[in-house]
């Protein structure tokens, strides 16, 4: 077992009271992943310049709150800045400071920067196997992340693996606690598939859509393969997705504050309603303005049987209902997860 599992820093935190920066720098990608969420009719094609970028962390870095910034794309390494970008949010006092790569680690980007400066380095694999992952990411895309997983362990680097749950690829999720011990992760994030973007398109590899994951096989298999996983040491972090009988539903949108920032300046604070023009706040002339009605954040304080109204609203599909018309069970925030240490 490596031993970096041993060190523990602070990154992207699911929890209710967290205050989370998800910063997308450009929307450009090396890869064409079939559940890719970005959407570039809606979140634009700009590559934001270095002076855009320190000046919109600027306008969202605060003293007083302990925020949590990650770096995104497209993929984030594809800016030749991206190094300078990191050490200026640490310079103004993030809390943690994390980067979402697909591995590639373009620009020589882990020589220009240092595990001192950035706390995590999160990679994506959705797959135990190079089959399943290359035939959801693309070829050599399994090597390719293994390989920067690796160096960037070497160097002392703090790592997180994020695995996207489809119906293509969970029965290959227990099979990844040998793999991320072997590789000296620290964290493992286990996402549930959004509708949106590429997800909500019809899959021209397969020629089918993929759809999220049942709620029988969802219960049967996440929770005890994230607590088989935790149990060797490596904290795991799932959306319980589906809320048990009596659990009050809460939205993050009022519990926690979270911001999805486009090259284009939509800030949105629910990444669910990212495929429409919803966002409830802008960046304009470097200054953070509420936008008209009707926006996301007039409906975070609807109360409904289905519990998320964002997802009554724009992913259905894992619902179900009684005879009588009413919800067989309320779907939880995706932004409120559980996390097992």
């Amino acid at each position: 077992m490596n031993s970096a599992k041993k060190i523990k820093k602070n990154t992207v935190s699911f929890s209710k009271d967290s205050v989370n920066l998800f910063f997308h720098i450009l929307t450009q990608c090396n890869l064409s992943c079939t559940h890719c969420y970005i959407n570039k009719k809606q979140h634009g094609t700009k590559t934001l310049s270095f002076a855009t970028i320190k000046s919109w962390l600027q306008l969202f870095s605060s003293k007083e709150k302990k925020q949590n910034i990650i770096f995104l794309g497209g993929e984030p390494t594809l800016h030749p800045d991206l190094a300078k970008a990191v050490e200026t949010a640490k310079a103004l006092g993030y809390n943690s400071v994390t980067v979402d790569t697909n591995g590639y680690l373009f620009n020589d980007f882990l020589a220009k920067t240092s595990p001192d400066t950035l706390d995590y380095l999160s990679f994506s694999l959705d797959g135990a196997s190079k089959e399943t992952n290359d035939m959801i990411r693309g070829k050599g895309c399994y090597d390719n992340c293994i390989k920067g997983i690796k160096k960037a362990v070497k160097k002392g680097f703090c790592t997180s693996l994020i695995y996207t749950v489809s119906s293509l690829n969970i029965d290959e999720l227990e099979k990844m606690g040998p793999l991320l011990n072997d590789l000296g992760i620290n964290r493992f994030f286990i996402q549930v598939l959004g509708i949106r973007g590429e997800s909500a398109k019809e899959n021209t590899k397969t020629g089918e859509k993929i759809l999220q994951v049942q709620k029988s096989r969802w219960l049967d298999i996440i929770p005890e393969t994230a607590k088989n996983i935790a149990s060797s040491g490596i904290s795991v972090t799932y959306p319980k997705v589906y809320l048990n009988e009596g659990e009050t539903f809460e939205c993050a949108g009022n519990v926690a504050e979270n911001y999805f920032v486009f090259p284009n300046g939509r800030v949105y604070r629910c990444p669910l309603c990212e495929d429409f023009p919803m966002h409830s706040m802008a960046i304009k002339r470097n200054s953070l303005v509420q936008t008209g009605n009707i926006n996301e954040k007039h409906l975070f304080g609807l109360n409904i049987p289905e519990g998320c109204v964002m997802n009554r609203l724009i992913q259905p599909e894992n619902l179900a209902y009684k005879k009588d018309g009413t919800p067989e069970y309320k779907i939880a925030c995706c932004m409120l997860k559980e996390e097992i240490s």
